[in-house]
């Protein structure tokens, strides 16, 4: 009986260990990186560019600036650059849920909202 027991339990965690989320964040810490998201039937295409302190992101032929502050290995923080309007120069808070071998899950929110949004980022170089 105690070895039926000790047999499941062991089965048991080698059974959860195999659907952790998987994050290997240090590998999308620096890139490039492209974001598609389909919005109103329209698939939209976000690539950006991130160093260890900036990420140059461009969206419909607009390219924006902005910092990047590290608050953990798997979360990050960017504050735009130049900032044309008051709405324009909040920061966003980015977290990477899980990752493969070329992409990763996240979240984000804006500084001062409540939505939080999801998407995946794919890694091209």
């Amino acid at each position: 009986m105690k070895k039926t027991f000790l047999l499941l339990l062991l089965v048991s965690c080698i059974a959860c260990k195999q659907y952790e989320n998987q994050r290997d964040c240090d590998d999308f810490r620096t890139g490039t990186f492209v974001w598609e998201q389909e919005s109103g039937g329209k698939l939209l295409k976000t690539t950006f560019v991130r160093t260890e302190d900036m990420q140059i992101e461009t969206f419909e032929g607009v390219t924006d600036t902005s910092r990047v502050e590290w608050v953990n290995e798997c979360e990050w923080r960017i504050i735009p650059v130049n900032p044309k309007t008051n709405a324009d120069s909040r920061a966003y808070l980015f977290k990477i849920l899980n990752t493969t071998a070329n992409s990763y899950t996240f979240e984000f929110t804006q500084s001062g909202r409540d939505e939080i949004y999801r998407g995946e980022a794919r890694k091209v170089e």
